[in-house]
C-alpha cells in the first residue's frame, strides 16, 4: 500500500510539472535558457539507485516511465522531455557531484524530485547560487519552505513533523500509557520526526519517551543502539520516508525509509 501511494504521489508530481511546462505562454517560449529548446526540455534528477536507500530508486524509475508516456503522446507543446537521472548512492558528496554534472555539463532546465534530506541539503546552496530550480524535492523536511533565503528550492510532500504529530495522536488515543523509545536517523530528516512526535505528545512527552537513540546512515548495523532502550515495555518509533527504513538488529536492510523522499 505504501509503495502504491509513493507511485501515485510521484506520478502526480510529474504530471504537475508537465502541466506547468505546457501552460507556459506561447510568446515566452522563444526566450530559451539552458535546458530548453524548440525540440526538448532537459529535466535532471538524482536518486539512490544503489546504497542504503536503494529501494527508493523506484521513484526515479517511475518518474522516467511517466515522462516516457508524455513523450509517446507528443511531449509538452511538441517538445520531448529529456529526463536525465543519476545515482548518488544516498551520499551527500556524490549528490553534489551529480548536481554539478546535471547543471554544468548536461545543462538541465531544472532538477526535479531529487530524493533524500541529506542529499538535497548538500546541493541546496549550489542550486540557488546557480539559480537553477530545485523543484519538488522528495523529502518532507521543514527546511524546504524558505523562499526568502532559498527561492529556487521548492518542497512537495507533507512534512515529517506533521507525520510525527500524527503518530503522537495515535499513541495518545490508543496507548496513552506507553513507554516510547525513539531510534532516529541523525540528520534533519530524523530530527524533524522527533520534534513532530514530541510536539504532538505535548506534556506527556516527558513521561512517555524513555529513550532517544540516533544512528548514522553509514552504520552497518544498529545492534548497539537497540540494546540501549529499556525492554520489553519500550515501544520503538521509526519514521519511514525517503531515508533508509527500520533496520534489523543483525543486518541492515539493503534498501532504503518516504524522506527523502
Amino acid at each position: 500500500m505504501k509503495r502504491l501511494f509513493e507511485r501515485r504521489r510521484v506520478a502526480f508530481a510529474a504530471a504537475a510539472l508537465a502541466g506547468a511546462l505546457a501552460a507556459a505562454p506561447a510568446e515566452a517560449q522563444k526566450k530559451y535558457g539552458p535546458g530548453a529548446s524548440d525540440a526538448e526540455i532537459k529535466i535532471g534528477n538524482i536518486n539512490p539507485y544503489s546504497g542504503p536507500a536503494s529501494a527508493y530508486g523506484l521513484i526515479g524509475k517511475t518518474i522516467g516511465a511517466y515522462f516516457n508516456k508524455v513523450n509517446a503522446e507528443g511531449g509538452v507543446n511538441g517538445r520531448k522531455i529529456n529526463y536525465i537521472s543519476y545515482d548518488d548512492h544516498y551520499s551527500p558528496p556524490k549528490a553534489v557531484e551529480q548536481a554539478r554534472k546535471l547543471v554544468e555539463s548536461d545543462e538541465v532546465l531544472l532538477i526535479f524530485q531529487s530524493l533524500g534530506t541529506p542529499s538535497n541539503t548538500a546541493i541546496q546552496k549550489y542550486m540557488n547560487s546557480k539559480k537553477v530550480p530545485q523543484l519538488f524535492v522528495a523529502t518532507g523536511a521543514t527546511k524546504w519552505g524558505d523562499p526568502k533565503n532559498f527561492p529556487w528550492t521548492m518542497g512537495w510532500q507533507p512534512t515529517y513533523q506533521s507525520e510525527g504529530r500524527i503518530y503522537a495522536k495515535f499513541l495518545l488515543t490508543n496507548h496513552p500509557n506507553a513507554k516510547i523509545g525513539i531510534l532516529y536517523q541523525n540528520d534533519d530528516y530524523g530530527k524533524d520526526y522527533v520534534k513532530g512526535l514530541k510536539d504532538g505528545l505535548g506534556d506527556k512527552a516527558k513521561t512517555m519517551i524513555v529513550a532517544e537513540v540516533p544512528y548514522e546512515t553509514a552504520d552497518p548495523t544498529v545492534d548497539s543502539q537497540m540494546v540501549r532502550p529499556p525492554a520489553p515495555t519500550c515501544s520503538s518509533t521509526s519514521p519511514r520516508r525517503n531515508s533508509p527504513p527500520r533496520r534489523s538488529r543483525r543486518r541492515p536492510r539493503s534498501a532504503g525509509s518516504r524522506s527523502t523522499s
